[in-house]
């Protein structure tokens, strides 16, 4: 399916010069002169490499659509993610790379979902939050305030994040996935 290149977004699967490439970031540019136009880093599908590519915004570009489908994961096996329909049972494999950063964030029976072209496993989506223990924390400073102070801290999958104050280590906490983010105290 044709679209214009100023409608490119993370996350999209597009064909360019025979290949199939994710978009990891998009950016419009509009210089002071001259007309505006997309700079995208994108990442091949086959060979996992980077590049970045411009597009005037009126061009176009083929974009591949995609099927999303859920699935469960069961367990890592080398560089390999196992998966399991939880409709069929039926094992699927796809490579961990797909999980860039968030790896860390995946947990057992966590259900996932998984974008597909034509058979293809393209990207992978984690819930946006999950819950980890904290199993390290600095300790509190005196004098200061819980209003803009934040404090460093290792989760049980060895992400460091940053927690307020009253965080103290073997508490259980939400963070985001995206970026390992604190949100909240855990509420169980």
């Amino acid at each position: 399916m044709k679209q214009q290149a100023n409608l490119i977004r993370a996350g999209q699967v597009i064909e360019h010069d025979g290949r199939r490439w994710t978009v990891l970031k998009q950016q419009i540019i509009t210089p002071g002169k001259g007309g505006a136009f997309i700079q995208v880093e994108m990442r091949d599908l086959k060979t996992g490499n980077k590049t970045n590519e411009r597009w005037r915004t009126a061009d176009s570009v083929e974009r591949l659509m995609t099927e999303d489908k859920e699935y469960l994961y069961s367990y890592t096996d080398g560089e390999t993610l196992v998966l399991m329909d939880p409709e069929t049972f039926e094992q699927y494999m796809i490579p961990v790379d797909l999980l860039g950063d968030q790896a860390p964030f995946l947990q057992d029976n966590m259900t996932i979902n998984l974008h597909l072209v034509e058979g293809d496993p393209v990207g992978v989506d984690l819930p946006p939050q999950v819950t980890l223990e904290i199993v390290e924390a600095d300790p509190v400073v005196k004098g200061q305030t819980a209003s803009s102070s934040y404090k460093p801290a290792k989760l049980s999958n060895g992400v460091k994040t940053m927690v307020p104050p009253f965080i103290e280590a073997g508490e259980r906490v939400v963070v985001r996935t995206e970026d390992g983010s604190y949100v909240e105290r855990a509420k169980d």
